[in-house]
């Protein structure tokens, strides 16, 4: 009996012990080949950071749970002969800023990692424009840390590609997910404001470590309730917690709000009063949430309301609401799928139709966000014909994370290949070379709004995604909507 005791209890400690997926691509596991851990010790021995920001507070706490996992030693900060150096270009000293000056021709985001001799002493130094480009530069340098990467020769320059890169929740009020296959919402609306989970927190890790910068809390297929007063108050909550971490929460906003929630008897997108209703709607958020990103809207499609019911066109519904937003910074991302049974025309080219005569019509802070495919995320069907026939008009790729055509979590897929195929898909739009990634990142026709969506396939689940190996889709997504040129191979 006494062995089979001390044989559960090993076996128990063995269970503990165990990845249970929680931590995601975030491992920071110990490093056992003592050169590799000498070397990294040499580099992260004292650390100049300025922690007196709410970014940077978390860049330390990030350093001090990678190095306390991979070297088991925390991140010392020190401006006293520092080894590692994490500072904006404008507050580099400046014996150290002229091998940085690249960075001012960089997106605000980019970043630059360099080993260097400086004082006689070899020290790393992670610099950029801003905090968010800090950040992000911290958890490039911490991905080379984790790949048993030579820290002597770095030489890392790198920015975002695309200025909008978001995951789309398919998550409804009541804790529901449309595609879901995880579990249910990690959004805890009932507990919000009051408790900001664990969860909140390392899902926003998870996403900067990755380069995603924005959220879409809620259903395309949306409940007008999200944009009452107390549900605000939660969003606020959310974008207070993911502020740090360089990530802007939006929301899909039903058209026909004005009547559901504001006792407007139309939702005309041409109506005075409506007008004014999004208005003030739009003031009451950006008021609890200055850094609001704006609204996705999902409106004439599978029986959703939308601008068509009252004789308008797209072009009048997501600009009534583009101006709405505008004053704040806010931008709308207005989708292109359209698919409706009680149109005859052919479904494969219903978006082409009603979208192509619009090009160049809609406001400066309109993306039309395009599904990869003509039909509805099929596991194969060709790029959609819309990318390469709007030229005047931002173009937003929205892929679908979550497996709902791929055997929900059932089927072991790994979608970045998938992405990438259609990312180098040519359009010929002008001449060969013409890529749908060109279009979506605005190299093609001078575009500087540009986006990248991905519905999300995260629930409460322990390890995030249900499937362990569908966490490699989520990452997989990040990294494309960073740099859309990446192959699946590299990622």
């Amino acid at each position: 009996m006494k062995q089979l005791i001390t044989l559960i209890l090993i076996g128990f400690s063995q269970l503990l012990m165990a990845q249970d997926g929680y931590k995601l691509w975030l491992q920071y596991a110990e490093v056992d080949n003592p050169k590799v851990v000498e070397q990294y010790k040499k580099y992260n021995t004292k650390v100049q950071l300025d922690t007196t920001t709410a970014t940077g507070t978390v860049i330390h706490n990030e350093l001090n749970l990678a190095l306390g996992g991979m070297l088991a030693q925390q991140a010392v900060l020190s401006s006293e002969q520092p080894t590692l150096v994490i500072l904006k270009y404008s507050a580099l000293p400046q014996n150290l800023k002229k091998e940085f000056d690249e960075l001012s021709e960089l997106p605000e985001d980019g970043y630059k990692i360099l080993t260097m001799r400086s004082d006689k002493r070899d020290v790393i130094v992670i610099s950029s424009a801003s905090e968010k480009g800090l950040l992000y530069g911290t958890f490039a340098y911490l991905r080379e840390m984790q790949l048993h990467k030579d820290l002597s020769k770095l030489d890392i320059t790198d920015a975002s590609k695309i200025k909008k890169r978001l995951l789309n929740h398919w998550d409804n009020l009541d804790r529901t997910i449309e595609r879901g296959y995880a579990g249910f919402s990690i959004w805890d609306w009932h507990l919000l404001p009051n408790l900001i989970k664990e969860e909140y927190i390392d899902y926003a890790r998870a996403n900067a470590s990755i380069g995603i910068n924005g959220t879409v809390l809620n259903n395309v297929n949306a409940s007008a309730y999200i944009l009452q007063d107390d549900y605000l108050q939660k969003v606020k909550a959310l974008a207070d917690a993911f502020r740090p971490y360089g990530i802007q929460v939006y929301l899909t906003a039903r058209f026909s709000a004005p009547i559901e929630i504001g006792g407007l008897k139309t939702a005309d997108p041409l109506n005075t009063e409506v007008q004014k209703w999004w208005n003030e709607k739009a003031k009451e958020i950006y008021e609890l949430i200055p850094d609001f990103g704006g609204f996705l809207v999902k409106a004439n499609s599978e029986g959703q309301p939308g601008p068509n019911n009252y004789g308008r066109s797209h072009v009048d519904g997501a600009n009534m609401l583009a101006d709405a937003v505008a004053p704040y910074g806010g931008i709308v991302m207005w989708r292109a799928f359209v698919y409706s049974d009680e149109k005859p025309e052919d479904r494969a080219k219903q978006a082409y139709s009603e979208f192509v005569p619009f090009d160049g019509k809609f406001k400066d802070n309109v993306l039309v966000q395009v599904k990869n495919g003509a039909i509805d995320f099929q596991p194969r069907e060709p790029f959609h014909p819309l990318f390469g026939a709007m030229p005047e008009t931002p173009l937003m790729m929205e892929f679908q994370i979550t497996q709902e055509y791929l055997g929900g979590m059932s089927h072991l897929v790994f979608l970045p290949k998938l992405f990438e195929e259609t990312l180098q898909g040519d359009t010929y739009a002008k001449g060969t070379g013409s890529t749908v990634a060109k279009v979506v990142d605005g190299s093609l026709n001078q575009k500087e709004l540009t986006g990248m969506a991905g519905v999300s396939n995260i629930g409460n689940a322990r390890n995030w995604t249900g499937h362990p190996f569908a966490q490699a889709n989520w990452y997989g997504f990040g990294r494309l909507a960073w740099n859309p040129e990446l192959s699946a191979k590299t990622i």
